[in-house]
């Protein structure tokens, strides 16, 4: 292993460490000081410590069932994870019990981080939490929790990941309704920290990078190709097309680009060919050479592949 990698390697896992703290914060910080839950599987250690008036402390609860999670999964999927997620489980649990002894970090009246607007409480929390989990899986980790859960359900019964994750972070959420001392405006403020989060996640994870992918209809599209490929140092892919109406074969251009090359490339389409018909679809998460390099958790072996635009 080179240097490059390995000082590469420290940066990731340093970033994982920071991401985790991170995490840890939007529950010690805020959630748990002000007795809220949310989605997730830490929203469940965190009403199992309610319930239990504190005698099992959240971070310990959810180190313990993402390991039976894991042990689990393995034994029900045959799927390997990757050490970056034991890794974060390991770390987010640590940095949970670090933040809980630093009760000056809580954000409870008469301390620095205190919000006298309850509502506020998981508007906050749900942006650290987005922004702590969005970094680890940019970086290859994993929180285990509901996303071990989804996977095995989305395995063995028809239902998408998605729904999955909705369903188990509404039913955690309602189970505060089954604590004495909670009510229902505290289940309210779990949904609104849960839809926060899913509002946020997506901008961690895929950034302001945005692309288009376009279709480019044009007789003319060999000027087209030969001047994104030489001028904008991107690819171009062209695929053989037939149009139904006349029977007649045609070429047809699929581009992806970045948000901010599109203006420059549709001002040079309309100048080569003012009659070229395009289509034009923003795209999220683009993975490849050119783009944004592909991190994942889970290892597997395999033949590495070209960009699609090769």
């Amino acid at each position: 292993m080179d240097g490059k990698k390995i000082r590469r390697g420290i940066a990731d896992y340093l970033i994982l460490t920071l991401a985790c703290f991170i995490f840890a914060f939007a529950w010690e910080g805020f959630m748990i000081p002000n007795g809220m839950s949310a989605g997730g599987m830490m929203g469940l250690c965190t009403v199992i410590q309610y319930a239990t008036g504190g005698v099992i402390q959240a971070q310990y609860s959810y180190f313990v069932i993402n390991a039976l999670l894991i042990i689990v999964a393995v034994i029900a999927m045959g799927i390997g994870f990757g050490f970056k997620t034991i890794y974060c489980i390991v770390m987010s649990s640590l940095a949970m019990q670090l933040l809980e002894s630093w009760p000056a970090l809580a954000s409870v009246e008469g301390n620095f981080f205190y919000v006298p607007e309850r509502v506020l409480i998981p508007i906050i929390a749900g942006v650290l939490e987005a922004l702590g989990i969005g970094l680890v899986l940019r970086y290859g980790g994993s929180t285990g929790g509901t996303d071990i859960i989804a996977l095995m359900v989305n395995r063995y019964w028809p239902v998408s990941l998605s729904k999955a994750f909705m369903v188990s972070d509404l039913l955690v959420v309602t189970l505060l309704l089954l604590l004495p001392d909670k009510h229902f405006s505290d289940m309210v403020y779990g949904i609104v920290e849960i839809v926060i989060f899913s509002l946020m996640i997506d901008f961690v994870v895929g950034g302001r990078k945005e692309s288009y992918q376009l279709l480019v209809f044009s007789s003319r599209y060999e000027a087209i190709a030969d001047h994104i490929v030489d001028n904008m140092d991107r690819g171009v892919t062209v695929l053989q097309a037939t149009g139904w109406y006349t029977k007649a074969g045609k070429n047809v251009l699929l581009i992806i680009i970045g948000k901010k090359e599109l203006p420059s490339l549709t001002k040079v389409i309309k100048e080569v060919d003012p009659k070229a018909f395009m289509s034009v679809s923003p795209t999220s998460n683009v993975y490849g050479e050119g783009f944004e390099e592909i991190k994942a958790g889970i290892s597997k072996p395999g033949k590495k592949k070209q960009s699609a635009n090769e």
